[in-house]
């Protein structure tokens, strides 16, 4: 159930989850419960829903009663519990609102999850994505959109990346957040990275795949790292890549060729280099 609400200023409190609180305060806002993060669009918001995530509220263009938005607020009005707040109003009001456009005039707030253990995340995977230190919010969103497109099984990220439900990353990843698994290694105070991660996954099975630009290092199309049964991608952060300590740690260091005298990709560009090629071909 869902009631509508008209609004044109910004002093209801609950709006402040949209125009005022950054995605730190989202993820503390709760505190000690589950913190919130922004699903924006009504494809990235359906995706949420049907991974069973909880919405708070929803700020939404007024035109969206005639569009997209009619089939979300369908499928709200079927979920059980207390009605949700939407609020709605002119699309020129909520660029005021919240200082930019909304893409597909829909915001959804929406709760977290507790995350899974990485053993329940990479159980019967056979291709995962590792991402070190990516920080940039739209490069974590494209190598989602690239892992759940070309084969990968899950995700794993070490503290320092960027939080894959940022509301720029879940929109650029056009809600394939939500449809991989994905958790992050350790925690702040116990990073877990590199060897302890790497001895976890060495133990749940996989040969770990440094990418990285070495003079030792093997094709991407090389025969015997395609036949690994679980293989680990680990890419590292943009500019500076894979730390030595990682790259050291792995099974394999894998270059992609280049031509042109370019010597890298974008990560996120390599990224979809190497899942398509790397990817399970059983």
């Amino acid at each position: 159930m869902y009631y509508i609400t008209d609004t044109d200023h910004m002093e209801d409190p609950e709006l402040q989850i949209y125009t005022k609180l950054s995605e730190t305060q989202l993820y503390h806002c709760r505190e000690p419960h589950k913190g919130l993060f922004i699903a924006e669009s009504p494809k990235v918001i359906e995706r949420a829903l049907n991974a069973g995530y909880k919405p708070v509220s929803m700020l939404m263009d007024r035109q969206q009663m005639k569009g997209e938005g009619t089939e979300i607020l369908e499928r709200i009005g079927t979920l059980e519990g207390d009605p949700l707040p939407v609020y709605m109003a002119e699309e020129t009001v909520l660029r005021n609102l919240t200082g930019f456009p909304l893409t597909r005039g829909c915001l959804c707030a929406m709760e977290r999850k507790e995350l899974p253990s990485v053993e329940e995340t990479v159980r019967g995977a056979s291709r995962i994505c590792i991402m070190e230190e990516v920080v940039n919010p739209t490069n974590v969103g494209a190598i989602f959109r690239s892992a759940a497109a070309l084969g990968m099984d899950a995700v794993l990220l070490t503290h320092g990346c960027a939080d894959p439900l940022y509301r720029r990353a879940v929109r650029v990843s056009m809600g394939t957040v939500f449809q991989i698994p994905w958790t992050f290694l350790g925690n702040r105070r116990a990073p877990g990275w590199p060897q302890p991660g790497i001895d976890k996954l060495r133990g749940l099975g996989f040969m770990t795949a440094a990418m990285a630009l070495k003079k030792d290092s093997v094709s991407i199309s090389d025969p015997g790292l395609l036949a690994e049964p679980r293989l680990a991608v680990i890419l590292g952060t943009e500019g500076d890549g894979l730390a030595e300590e990682t790259i050291a740690a792995c099974d394999y260091t894998v270059m992609i060729p280049m031509f042109h005298g370019v010597d890298s990709l974008n990560v996120a560009a390599a990224s979809a280099v190497a899942f398509w090629e790397l990817r399970n071909r059983r």
